[in-house]
């Protein structure tokens, strides 16, 4: 019987979600939990990775088990045996050949700017002290939406089979005193929220044009975009699912 997690964690004691040899992961606490509570091995598969200190507001994950289980016991028993930098929030059954990552039709993500020194924000929040251009950052983020391949914001040697996603939504909005940027599509690429965030900074601070943006993207190289922004800034805020991927009658 296959289940879905869905979750919350802040990612700052993390090296990333994904399992690695010499470093603790988000995926790995949850795995030895879950085996723990469950009395058998247990592996999880994730929506997505997230890099090395980034927070989720909303992850999903699946895990197999051979008998039905009462989730909001086992829910209960997670959140009591994890760290209190992971919550899990909802678990449910879902049909046998639903997929964690494979499934998710929609991701969305969030970077936090602030613009003054703020002690509730020094953790969660990249601070950048220069005047932007928030009109001139919109416009070049809705150029985001007029191409498909993003491979000028993807990480370096990284075996992905397409460069392809489908940018729905990447706007910035004053809220409160943060800057947030928002972006949704169907798919991201290692690293990519936040070098396009970086190379939007640029656009802020007069460095490169809406033109140049354009070029940048056109050219596919990595080295013409705008520097990785700190990622302490970035969550991951939501993950989209078909219906049908729940199981009738839990």
């Amino acid at each position: 019987m296959r289940y879905f997690l869905e979750l919350s964690y802040n990612g700052q004691q993390y090296h990333g979600w994904q399992n690695q040899p010499n470093a603790i992961s988000v995926q790995e606490v949850l795995e030895k939990a879950l085996s723990t509570l469950l009395r058998t091995e247990t592996q999880i598969m994730g929506a997505g990775r997230t890099d090395s200190g980034v927070h989720a507001k909303q992850m999903f994950a699946h895990f197999d088990v051979n008998i039905a289980i009462e989730t909001a016991i086992l829910k209960h028993k997670l959140n009591s045996f994890l760290p209190n930098d992971i919550a899990i929030k909802d678990i449910f059954l879902v049909v046998d050949e639903a997929h964690a990552r494979f499934d998710a039709t929609q991701r969305s993500y969030e970077y936090w700017l602030v613009q003054e020194k703020n002690p509730f924000f020094n953790k969660y929040a990249h601070f950048i002290k220069a005047d932007l251009d928030v009109d001139a950052m919109n416009k070049a983020a809705a150029e985001l939406l007029n191409y498909k391949d993003f491979q000028c914001f993807s990480k370096s040697n990284t075996d992905v089979k397409t460069y392809i996603c489908d940018v729905k939504r990447a706007a910035w909005i004053c809220e409160g005193e943060l800057l947030v940027f928002h972006i949704t599509a169907d798919r991201f690429l290692r690293n990519m929220v936040r070098a396009i965030v970086g190379t939007l900074l640029d656009v802020g601070i007069g460095k490169i044009s809406l033109e140049e943006v354009t070029e940048i993207i056109k050219s596919k190289d990595r080295s013409n975009a705008g520097a990785s922004v700190p990622a302490h800034g970035l969550y991951l805020t939501e993950v989209v699912y078909p219906n049908s991927i729940k199981k009738i009658n839990e």
